[in-house]
């Protein structure tokens, strides 16, 4: 005879998935620094210098956004990218943006088969951007109908062609390049665009011994190539990792004010934002603030994210997202110059 339980007895909780333990969320945050780095060092094996466009570009990758890169032609923002994707075991598509590139070119289109038995159906054929990393090579060339074919598959992460959404592998990438808008031939990229870009990386000139560092690697017989040392299911692991990071209130708060001081019309805005600034960041622009900041707290060796994170994250993520007026355009004043007044604004 079976005895009833007492009737004081609490039901048992739902169990679910146990927090990791001290020494394994140790053994998670060691490993993420360490294929970090192995990425890095990768990368690095071809590329000379620009060391800091390659960490806010792998930034970007665990961090789930999209990479715009600015520079005059032969700088090596194409072989950056090809270079990123060689050392990542994913699929890569390329498109070279010109002003004739039409979206069908870069998204795909329905197109007439006929199967054995003469029957005609509408068939999809995917176009280049169904990749895990996409080069968007000189992407200002284009014309604005074209560039705003991005438009939801960086945000989305799908297309949608004929009613029907198609969605994209992932983890999706697209790596930008684009020429400064005082060359020929290139359209401005529309605001809504730039925001969906998690950073805009400038890519400056390489120094005298960064230059002769690329002559020896490139005039050999033997020119070096990146190999495959992370996966795609890596990098989801990564970047889920980097969104458990803790973020104090004290710390988000400041993320949210520094996104508000880029608004001319608030309170709290910099005497520079108010002279210089049309529009400020978007929403957008904080969770990328907080998000990489997040990733930079993990290679840093914390498990929380500081003040200083968001103040080091914050150029390469808001200088796409100020918008400036005639004021600062005619005085040529530079994006990162007012960010600069934003970080030190208390």
């Amino acid at each position: 005879m079976t005895t009833a339980p007492p009737s004081d007895a609490s039901p048992a909780a739902p169990t679910g998935p146990a927090a990791p333990s001290e020494a394994e969320l140790k053994s998670e945050l060691d490993a993420f620094r360490e294929d970090f780095a192995r990425l890095r060092a990768e990368v690095g094996r071809v590329i000379v210098g620009h060391a800091n466009i390659v960490d806010g570009t792998l930034t970007a990758l665990i961090a789930g956004g999209h990479v715009l890169l600015e520079g005059v032609p032969g700088l090596g923002k194409t072989l950056l990218v090809n270079t990123l994707a060689s050392a990542l075991s994913v699929t890569f598509g390329r498109v070279q943006f010109t002003p004739d590139l039409m979206p069908a070119d870069l998204v795909g289109t329905n197109v007439v088969t006929e199967d054995e038995h003469g029957h005609k159906r509408f068939e999809f054929q995917r176009g280049p951007i169904f990749a895990h990393v996409l080069l968007a090579d000189e992407v200002n060339r284009a014309t604005p109908k074209t560039q705003s074919a991005l438009l939801e598959a960086m945000q989305e992460k799908s297309v949608t062609v004929g009613g029907h959404t198609h969605k994209l592998p992932a983890p999706f990438l697209v790596l930008a390049t684009q020429n400064p808008l005082e060359m020929e031939g290139t359209y401005p990229l529309p605001e809504a665009q730039l925001d969906r870009f998690f950073v805009k990386l400038l890519v400056e000139f390489p120094t005298a011994e960064d230059l002769g560092e690329i002559l020896n690697r490139t005039t050999a017989i033997d020119v070096p190539a990146a190999r495959p040392v992370l996966d795609g299911d890596r990098v989801l692991a990564m970047r889920d990792l980097a969104r458990q990071v803790p973020i104090a209130d004290e710390v988000r708060d400041r993320a949210v004010a520094m996104t508000l001081a880029t608004h001319p019309e608030h309170p709290s805005a910099p005497e520079a934002v108010k002279k210089y600034v049309r529009f400020g960041s978007s929403p957008r622009g904080a969770q990328a603030l907080v998000l990489a900041a997040k990733v930079k707290a993990i290679l840093d060796g914390r498990f929380h994210v500081s003040k200083d994170d968001l103040h080091d994250a914050a150029p390469a993520v808001l200088r796409h997202r100020l918008i400036l007026g005639f004021e600062g355009q005619a005085e040529g004043v530079r994006a990162d110059d007012v960010i600069a007044d934003v970080v030190k604004a208390r």
